[in-house]
């Protein structure tokens, strides 16, 4: 019996020691973390922890404060805003015993294993994946060499960068820096001899730092159609965007004068809003690539309105006359007319449009019918694509859906519609007081939406089953707002003959009069009567299709009401 329990306290201890001894890297962080916790950094934290520190800083090549900085880091790798106040929070100890450590942080922050963001007068911090991802596999971080690589590879570092910058991880001096440097070590590339002869050229580091964002754009954006608004924020200062917007304007810009840039090419007339790298200059920065490939993808988003279907529509009357007006404004023939008329009267030449009406009236294919019918491409936006979980993310997300669409309108023959379908998420009232993250990502997000819609050159339509919760702010910007009621007795009777033309007047009639339904209920209803048939091999009768309709209702107090006008 005393062996038996010799044995098991044995067997427990050993137990207690394999759980108690780290191994890997992220083992001995998760143990510095678990003894920082209200530790206030004391002498007997760091006795504690003496061996996962150390281990930590011998892997990673750190002191023993930036080892415990790097575990807390790690602890709350998965926030993408971390503040330093969070750490105080954690270890128990005053903030301003953290901004001491600070000089290690930056440290840290060298050495690519943090990311720090530097906006609104407050610091935030983030862990690479990359950081992540290698402790995972037991491996200290390196940051990824940047000698002896391709062109592509080359880009790939440059397009990094400045989404550094976009974020405000990196100032402009030290995007600068780091760009030179990997031009530096990179100089048996065409692109990077050619772009420092460029340089030569340029006595203002500022045009060299544009020089590139340029070429950023154009390769890795396939953005050959530049506009202030697209390095407005790359400077430091205000003042320096504004110099070079007029040196821009003007033809000052070293840039202009030596015909590496020029005004972006709109029907013979150079734009002096927009710009682009010149033919010659392109042919010499972008031989390594096959530039041709990202040209020939100009039209990748878009739908060709070759490619819809056309459908005949059947609206009520007040609708129907609303949609031929739009339709023959936005008529290749008419809209450019149009469109200088309200320029030369100062008044905005864009067109925003809004669809609105019960579900299954008709709003979207409406869009793809007038586009079909205009010849005008659709660029359709995918609104569940503009939110993101990332705080800032979403704000650039809209930002890129009207940089994308302005460059469409300055390279399509005939302006595209830019649809916002089932908009009601992004049009809705904007949040008064709400405070929380959410609340002000959709604040900026619609703010972005107004000012864009203010600004708006081409055709947008926005679609939405709500509008009790339009915001009053949006109402003012659409200028044609057409509602979509459910059809009319007579235009249910042109739907029910065009959708089931073996139905009789009478039964169309009877079935027109007695559902209220809306077109694409109707549609439901007749593809429900064609499986029928295909699977019992015989034609539903007008008592089946009646069975049909009344199935359709969701809510029995909906079903066989009548409808004998439209508003």
């Amino acid at each position: 019996m005393r062996q038996l329990n010799i044995t098991q306290k044995g067997e427990s201890i050993n137990k207690k020691v394999d759980k108690k001894t780290p191994k890997t890297i992220l083992d001995h962080i998760e143990c510095i973390v678990e003894l920082v916790e209200n530790s206030g950094l004391s002498k007997e934290f760091y006795r504690k922890a003496k061996k996962s520190i150390d281990f930590v800083a011998g892997k990673m090549g750190l002191t023993m404060n930036q080892a415990v900085l790097f575990a807390i880091f790690i602890e709350k790798c998965d926030d993408s805003r971390i503040y330093v106040s969070d750490f105080s929070k954690l270890i128990g100890c005053r903030l301003v015993r953290i901004i001491g450590l600070m000089s290690d942080i930056d440290e840290l922050e060298k050495r690519y294993l943090v990311r720090c963001k530097r906006s609104d007068s407050q610091k935030s911090y983030r862990v690479p994946v990359d950081v992540v991802n290698t402790l995972k596999q037991d491996i200290a971080y390196t940051p990824e060499s940047t000698r002896g690589l391709t062109t592509k590879e080359l880009f790939k570092h440059i397009n990094r960068l400045f989404n550094e910058r976009e974020d405000y991880e990196i100032s402009c001096a030290a995007l600068l820096e780091e760009l030179q440097s990997l031009l530096e070590d990179n100089r048996s590339l065409l692109f990077c001899r050619q772009v420092k002869e460029y340089e030569k050229i340029c006595e203002d580091k500022n045009d060299f730092l544009l020089l590139l964002l340029f070429c950023h754009r154009f390769a890795n954006l396939d953005d050959d159609c530049v506009g202030f608004h697209d390095f407005e924020d790359l400077y430091d200062e205000k003042w320096i965007f504004r110099g070079m917007k007029s040196n821009l304007q003007k033809g000052h810009s070293e840039l202009v004068r030596n015909n590496i840039l020029e005004y972006f090419n709109d029907n013979g007339f150079g734009d002096r809003e927009y710009f682009s790298i010149s033919t010659v200059a392109k042919e010499k920065l972008f031989a390594e690539l096959d530039i041709k490939v990202q040209q020939a993808e100009g039209k990748k988003n878009l739908i060709l309105h070759d490619s819809i279907t056309a459908k005949q529509l059947f609206y009520n009357k007040r609708e129907q006359s609303q949609i031929e007006q739009l339709a023959a404004l936005l008529h290749k023939d008419h809209f450019q007319s149009v469109q200088e008329k309200l320029e030369k009267g100062g008044m905005r030449k864009g067109f925003a449009c809004l669809f609105h009406g019960a579900p299954g009236t008709g709003k979207t294919e409406t869009v793809y019918q007038i586009a079909y019918s205009t010849g005008r491409d659709i660029m359709m936006v995918d609104i569940s694509e503009t939110k993101s979980m990332w705080y800032g993310e979403s704000e650039k997300r809209i930002k890129k859906i009207f940089d994308s669409y302005r460059g469409y309108l300055k390279t399509c023959e005939i302006a595209p519609i830019l649809l916002f379908n089932e908009a009601d998420a992004v049009i809705g009232k904007r949040k008064d007081t709400g405070r929380g993250s959410i609340d002000q990502t959709e604040n900026a997000m619609q703010n972005i939406l107004l000012q864009e819609m203010e600004n708006l050159e081409g055709i947008m339509i926005a679609t939405t089953n709500l509008t009790q919760n339009l915001d009053k702010a949006f109402e003012r910007r659409f200028l044609y707002k057409i509602e979509f009621d459910k059809p009319c007795v007579e235009a249910k009777e042109k739907i029910w003959h065009t959708m089931l033309p073996v139905l009789s007047g009478q039964e169309r009639l009877e079935l027109a009069n007695d559902y209220n339904f809306s077109g694409g209920q109707i549609e439901n209803i007749v593809r429900k009567y064609t499986v029928d048939s295909i699977l019992n091999g015989i034609t539903p009768t007008i008592e089946a299709v009646h069975s049909y309709c009344r199935n359709e209702f969701l809510c029995k107090d909906e079903e066989r009401k009548r409808v004998g006008f439209t508003k």
